[in-house]
C-alpha cells in the first residue's frame, strides 16, 4: 500500500500557468476576441457569448481600472476582480495582463484563476522557500551517482559551507561518522542505493559523527532517505533530510543507563562486585574506564574511617569475577583533585590531569572524580576516565555520573553491612554448632554441613555427638524448617536443650518427647520470641550406642532412619517408623534397638542430603547407600563421597550428614560382679575392684576406686531388694557403675554433725570427676568416672 495515497494530487505549478488558468484575449479596445475552453471551464460562459463584447460585462463590481485602460498598459499587470459567473454566481479571482504587439496590431493575453487556489499555491512555495532557508532540517538533494547537488542553509551551516561539496560524494560529508541503527546496512552508499533502485524510502536512521562546523563535538541526526523523480518517473536523484537530536539522543541514553544502572548494580550484595557493576553500567556509553577506590574497611565489611585525611591510603578494585578480584594500594596527595573531591563531597573534573598514581596513560583527556557517598559518609572514590572520546563531561554527564555513584554507594554500603552481618551469622552458626567433637572409644565420627542459603551461610540442620555415662555416645541430628538466621537461632536452643536433656541419661523415645513439649510450648500464639514459626518445622533424630554392648537405641520425630552399613559391606535403611515432627503432641515416639557389630558404619542425614527439585527422596537413599557399600574408607573420604553425589546447582535445602564407625570395648576392658543384697558383699566388692585395678596396671587408683566402690555398693544393698550389679569400665577414664532395682535416686547433701549418714554421696562427688544416675527399665544405676593418672 502506498505510503502517501494522495501524493499524486499534489501540484506545485502556479495556477495562473497557462497549462491550468483560464485564458482568453482582449484588444485594444477591450472586447473579447479569444475565449479559450479554460475561460469557459472557469466561468461557464461559451464562447459565442462572449466573443466581440467587452470585458467589462464580466465584471461582477466596478473596479478601480478598467479592463481596457489595463490593455493599453505597456507593461504587464495583475490585480484581483470579481467576475460574474454564467449560474450567477461571483468569483474573486487573480488576474494578469500581459500586452501583445505583433505587427500592429495591440491585444492583451488575459490569464486569471481562482484567489484562493493562488494563495494556497503561494503558501507551498513559501513552505519551500522556509525549509531552504529557515528550517532546522537538513536537505541535501544527491543525483543518480549520489554526489550532492545541492543543500538548504542548515546543511549549509552543518558543513560550514556547502559549496565545497557539490559533486562530492555522500561519504565526503562526514568521514568519521557511522551510522548507529542496527535494522539497515550501517553503509550510507548501500542505503541510498537501496532507495533509489527500489524507490523505498528509509526513515529515522541515526547517525553519528562530527560536523565540519562543529568538529570538537559529537552529534547524532535522524537521517531519513527519498528517491525524487520526474514527471514520467524516472529518477533523478534522492534527497536527505537530517534533524540533530543530540540532546534528545544523549537524553535518552541517560534514561536507559539509569534504567540499567538500577537494575545492575547493587544486586550482588558484594562489595567488590558492586564495584565491577558500576563500571560495566558506565562504560563505554559514559566513560572509556571506570576505577573505584575504597578503604580496606569497607571492603571488609566494617564502618569506613571518619575524619581521615581526604588523601589517606584506599584499595583499588581490580577485576570483572570473583577469579580476577584483586586490590592495589593507592592514596592522594592533598593537592590532587582526588583529595579535592573527597574533601568537598562534590564532583571535580580534570580536564588535563598529570600522571595519575596508578600510572595512567598519559593521553588521558578528560576526568571525573565523584566521591562515594552513603548515609552521609564517604565511602570511597569513583574515577570516570575518558581516552578515545575528547568531549570534556559537560554538566548533564556529571550529573549522570553523580547519580550513578549514588546508586553504587548505596550498593556498596548494602553490600558493607551484608559482609558484616553475614560474618556475625557465621560467628553465630559456628557457636552453635559443635566446633569439634569430643574424644571418646565408642565411635569414630566424620560430618558434613552445607547451608543452602549460601548468602547468609547459615541454617536450621544440626548434629552433635553427647558422651554419656557408661562410654556409651548420644547422637543427634535434626532440621528446623527454612534458612537464615531465625532458623539458626531455633536449631541452637534446641540443640542445647537435646544437650541438657541427654545429660540426663534419657532413653531417645522419652527425650523426643520432653523436647515435643517445649517445642509446642514455644509455638503457642503468645509466643513472642518471633521464633515460634520456625519451631514449627522441627524433625529430630535421637540415637544412643553403648559400646560394651554393641546396642544402639534411637527415636525419631519425622526425620528420616539411619542408614546402616555392616562390617561385612550390607546396607539397609534402618526399620524405624518416624513419629510426628516435634510440636504436634500428637503420636507417642518408639524406641528401636539393634545390635551393631563392631566397625558398622551408620549415616545420619538430613533430607538436604538425599532429596532436591530433581529427584525423589527413594532415588537419594539409594545413591547414600551405594556410598555407604565403601564403607571401608576412611570416614572423611565417604563424606566426599556422599556430597559429591548431589546434583549439582544451587541446593533447595540444608544439607547435613553425620557418619559413625562403631568400635565396641574388648572384653579386657569391662569387668562385671554380681552382689547378692548383704552388707557383707561390700568388702568382697572392694577386694575385687582392687584385685581388677591390679590387672589393669592402675594400682594408684585403688583406694579411691575402692572408697567409690564401697560408698555406692552400701547404698544399693541399703536401699534395693534384689541383687547388686558393679561394672567396671577401663576407658579413657575409669568408670565405676553400680545396678539396683529400685528406683530411687540418691540425694547429695551436706551432713550434720551430729548425722549418722550422709557423706557417702559427698565424698563420691569429691573424689570423682563426674557422678550421676540413670534409670534402666529394670532399675537405676549409680556411676562415677575417676580420672586415670
Amino acid at each position: 500500500m502506498d505510503r502517501f495515497p494522495n501524493a499524486a494530487d499534489v501540484d506545485f505549478h502556479s495556477p495562473l500557468d497557462l497549462t491550468k488558468a483560464a485564458a482568453a484575449v482582449l484588444d485594444a479596445d477591450g472586447r473579447i476576441s479569444g475565449w479559450g475552453p479554460s475561460a469557459q471551464r472557469l466561468l461557464g460562459h461559451p464562447a459565442e457569448d462572449v466573443l466581440g463584447r467587452p470585458a467589462a460585462l464580466l465584471l461582477a463590481t466596478a473596479p478601480g481600472r478598467r479592463p481596457s485602460s489595463l490593455c493599453t498598459a505597456h507593461r504587464p499587470r495583475s490585480t484581483v476582480l470579481d467576475l460574474s459567473c454564467r449560474d450567477g454566481r461571483t468569483l474573486r479571482a487573480a488576474v494578469a495582463f500581459s500586452p501583445l504587439v505583433s505587427q500592429g496590431v495591440a491585444a492583451t493575453v488575459v490569464v486569471a484563476a481562482e484567489l484562493e487556489a493562488l494563495r494556497c499555491w503561494e503558501a507551498q512555495l513559501a513552505m519551500l522557500q522556509g525549509l531552504a532557508t529557515e528550517s532546522s532540517v537538513g536537505l541535501t538533494i544527491f543525483d543518480t551517482d549520489m554526489r550532492v547537488v545541492w543543500g538548504n542553509v542548515s546543511t549549509d551551516l552543518e558543513l560550514a559551507g556547502v559549496a565545497q561539496y557539490v559533486g562530492r560524494p555522500a561519504a565526503a560529508l562526514f568521514p568519521e561518522g557511522e551510522f548507529i541503527s542496527r535494522h539497515h546496512p550501517p553503509d550510507e552508499d548501500q542505503i541510498m542505493e537501496h532507495v533509489l533502485t527500489t524507490g523505498e524510502p528509509i526513515m529515522g536512521m541515526h547517525y553519528r559523527g562530527r560536523a565540519p562546523a562543529d568538529p570538537g563535538r559529537e552529534h547524532v541526526w535522524s537521517c531519513s532517505y527519498h528517491r525524487l523523480v520526474d514527471a514520467r518517473g524516472e529518477p533523478l536523484g534522492l534527497f536527505e533530510e537530517s534533524l540533530d537530536i543530540t540532546d534528545r539522543y544523549r537524553a535518552q541514553e541517560r534514561l536507559s543507563l539509569l534504567v540499567r544502572a538500577g537494575k545492575r548494580i547493587g544486586a550482588s550484595l558484594d562489595v567488590r562486585r558492586t564495584a565491577a557493576e558500576l563500571a560495566d553500567v558506565a562504560v563505554p556509553q559514559l566513560a572509556d574506564e571506570v576505577l573505584v577506590d575504597l578503604p580496606p574497611a569497607v571492603i571488609e565489611g566494617r564502618q569506613p574511617p571518619t575524619g581521615s585525611a581526604p588523601g589517606h591510603s584506599l584499595l583499588r578494585m581490580h577485576g570483572r569475577t570473583p577469579e580476577e578480584f584483586r586490590t592495589s594500594p593507592v592514596s592522594y596527595p592533598p593537592s590532587s583533585p582526588q583529595a579535592l573531591s573527597l574533601a568537598t563531597n562534590r564532583p571535580v573534573v580534570d580536564a588535563a590531569p598529570p600522571g595519575s598514581p596508578d600510572g595512567a596513560p598519559a593521553d588521558r583527556r578528560s576526568s571525573l572524580f565523584v566521591p562515594l557517598l552513603a548515609r552521609d559518609a564517604v565511602l570511597g572514590l569513583a574515577t570516570f576516565l575518558r581516552s578515545s572520546n575528547p568531549d570534556p563531561f559537560g554538566p548533564e554527564e556529571q550529573t549522570l555520573a553523580v547519580e550513578l555513584t549514588e546508586r553504587a554507594a548505596v550498593g556498596i554500603d548494602n553490600a558493607r553491612r551484608y559482609t558484616s552481618q553475614h560474618a556475625a551469622a557465621l560467628v553465630l552458626q559456628r557457636s552453635l554448632l559443635p566446633q569439634h567433637l569430643p574424644e571418646q572409644s565408642a565411635v569414630d565420627v566424620a560430618y558434613r554441613y552445607l547451608p543452602a542459603d549460601s548468602r547468609v551461610g547459615v541454617g536450621g540442620d544440626w548434629f552433635d555427638l553427647i558422651p554419656l555415662s557408661g562410654a556409651r555416645v548420644g547422637l543427634t541430628v535434626g532440621d528446623v524448617v527454612g534458612h537464615g538466621v531465625h532458623a539458626a537461632a531455633t536449631m541452637g536452643r534446641l540443640r542445647a536443650t537435646v544437650r541438657t536433656l541427654a545429660l540426663l541419661d534419657l532413653d531417645p523415645a522419652e527425650l523426643l518427647t520432653r523436647l515435643d513439649g517445649l517445642v509446642a510450648q514455644d509455638s503457642e500464639p503468645h509466643a513472642d520470641d518471633g521464633l515460634g514459626d520456625e519451631a514449627l518445622g522441627v524433625t529430630c533424630l535421637y540415637a544412643i550406642y553403648d559400646p560394651v554392648s554393641g546396642r544402639c537405641v534411637w527415636a525419631s520425630a519425622g526425620h528420616p532412619p539411619p542408614i546402616v552399613a555392616d562390617a561385612n559391606g550390607s546396607v539397609a535403611l534402618s526399620a524405624l517408623a518416624p513419629g510426628p515432627p516435634l510440636g504436634l503432641g500428637s503420636l507417642p515416639y518408639e524406641n528401636v534397638e539393634l545390635s551393631l557389630s563392631n566397625g558398622s558404619v551408620v549415616a545420619f542425614f538430613t533430607d538436604g542430603v538425599v532429596e532436591d527439585r530433581r529427584t525423589d527422596i527413594d532415588s537419594g537413599i539409594d545413591r547414600l547407600a551405594h556410598v555407604l557399600t565403601w564403607q571401608r574408607c576412611p570416614l572423611e573420604e565417604l563424606c566426599d563421597r556422599a556430597l559429591s553425589t548431589l546434583p549439582p546447582g544451587p541446593q533447595a535445602d540444608d544439607a547435613t550428614l553425620l557418619l559413625v564407625r562403631t568400635r565396641r570395648l574388648g572384653a579386657g576392658q569391662v569387668a562385671d560382679l554380681e552382689l547378692p543384697p548383704d552388707p557383707a558383699m561390700v568388702a568382697q566388692a572392694r577386694t575385687d575392684t582392687e584385685r581388677q585395678l591390679e590387672t589393669w596396671g592402675l594400682s594408684d587408683l585403688a583406694f579411691t576406686a575402692e572408697l567409690v566402690v564401697s560408698e555406692l555398693v552400701t547404698n544399693s544393698i541399703r536401699y534395693a531388694t534384689g541383687p547388686v550389679m558393679l561394672r567396671l569400665i577401663r576407658d579413657r577414664s575409669l568408670l565405676c557403675e553400680v545396678s539396683d532395682n529400685a528406683h530411687t535416686a540418691p540425694h547429695l547433701r551436706r551432713a550434720r554433725r551430729d548425722d549418722e549418714g550422709g557423706r557417702g554421696l559427698f565424698l563420691v562427688a569429691q573424689v570423682s570427676q563426674r557422678w550421676g544416675t540413670r534409670y534402666t527399665a529394670s532399675g537405676k544405676t549409680i556411676w562415677a568416672e575417676l580420672a586415670i593418672p
